[in-house]
């Protein structure tokens, strides 16, 4: 598997249609300029680059739709666009809707998962955050609705890459796909307990990567190891306590190092959390025992530190999959056709990215920001 941030030819392309696909550059209108087109040469009248960076543009000034790109690229000046490449006319939704329908959308993934991974400057470790989310409104022939697998730098929130979930299929496959053209060696990659399964272990421990998984159901033997453990005996290593959302949480943390025979490759910590909360006008306190298992050895992290990851990965779940949902109302979206759903996904990650580059913490007034004048996305996009 490679282990390099560069853009490689794996086994979703077929090598005679996507001849030697460059690296992604580091800025974003050259990185879209290697996109291929999937568009027959004849009959073309607007280059794909200008296509797509209007298509980013106007999902960052927070357009839901295809109509919408079209009517953000209408209502710009002719001096804005000329900006981005579009010479004349812009085109028309018809155009846009086709194009972006027809694109291979992992290699887009892959190529602007490449680009927001040159801009990300985390300092220290990487750790990057694995979970899925279902498109509600883009119901295929299957009956079923598109489902994407993502990733995502706890950090500073930008997404490193994105792949569709087959219908025949689960997450759990698609893991090494999704992590295949993203440079992971020293990452720490977290995940729900699905993706808690020995293959995974394997696979990142030899692309040079560590993990952090939580162990429920899925994994009973290891599940119960680790509830036989002397718990009772261990120290609290952390302890933090939270207001929020209406309630009181109280979360403490437990970790020792395991032995030889724990059913997990690799295996080096596991933790125990402990999570109490109450609603903060009540009395009564819900307990929830967690556990979790880790590669890393003890002086390689701390407690506190696997505490922070553990929590932290549910950042792709507030600071991706609700913001698309919420910002971009991703879930209404009725864009069902061939590659379309990835395509629109990948735009509102793009964007996400974008706007976190700039600082931004709340994504909704951002998009607000960027709306009010067609001059401020394009500005965006030419600087990043």
């Amino acid at each position: 598997m490679p282990s390099s941030p560069g853009y490689t030819l794996v086994d979703q392309f077929d090598e005679d249609e996507f001849p030697d696909i460059p690296r992604a550059p580091a800025e974003l209108l050259a990185a879209l300029a290697t996109v291929p087109d999937p568009r027959a040469a004849q009959g073309r009248r607007h280059p794909l680059p200008s296509i797509l960076a209007i298509a980013a543009c106007a999902v960052v000034a927070g357009a839901k739709s295809l109509v919408a790109i079209a009517e953000w690229a209408v209502a710009a000046t002719p001096a804005a666009l000329a900006l981005i490449g579009v010479d004349g006319d812009p085109p028309c939704e018809s155009t846009i809707r086709r194009t972006l329908q027809r694109l291979h959308a992992d290699g887009l993934d892959t190529i602007l998962g490449t680009w927001a991974a040159l801009k990300d400057d985390t300092q220290g470790r990487r750790v990057i955050a694995i979970d899925g989310k279902s498109i509600r409104g883009a119901i295929g022939s299957s009956g079923r609705c598109r489902h994407l697998l993502a990733a995502l730098t706890h950090g500073a929130g930008l997404v490193l890459g994105q792949v569709d979930v087959d219908a025949k299929t689960n997450e759990v496959p698609m893991l090494p796909r999704l992590l295949a053209d993203i440079n992971i060696v020293g990452a720490v990659i977290t995940a729900d307990a699905l993706h808690c399964v020995r293959d995974h272990a394997t696979y990142l421990v030899e692309r040079h990567a560590h993990y952090l998984l939580t162990v429920k159901g899925n994994q009973p033997k290891l599940r119960r190891q680790f509830a036989a453990l002397p718990w009772a005996d261990v120290p609290i290593s952390h302890r933090a306590q939270d207001r929020g959302h209406g309630r009181v949480e109280i979360r403490t943390t437990k970790v020792v190092t395991v032995a030889a025979g724990i059913l997990f490759p690799h295996a080096s910590q596991a933790m125990q959390i402990i999570r109490k909360s109450r609603p903060l006008k009540g009395r009564k306190w819900t307990t929830e025992t967690v556990y979790a298992v880790t590669d890393l050895g003890s002086e390689h992290a701390q407690p506190h530190q696997l505490a922070a990851w553990l929590r932290g990965h549910w950042a792709i779940e507030n600071r991706l999959h609700w913001v698309r949902d919420v910002t971009w109302a991703e879930d209404l979206s009725q864009i069902r056709t061939a590659s379309g759903p990835q395509v629109m996904a990948t735009l509102r990650n793009l964007a996400i990215t974008l706007l976190r580059l700039t600082g931004a913490i709340n994504i909704a007034a951002a998009t607000r920001h960027q709306a009010r004048d067609h001059y401020r996305p394009i500005t965006l996009l030419l600087t990043c």
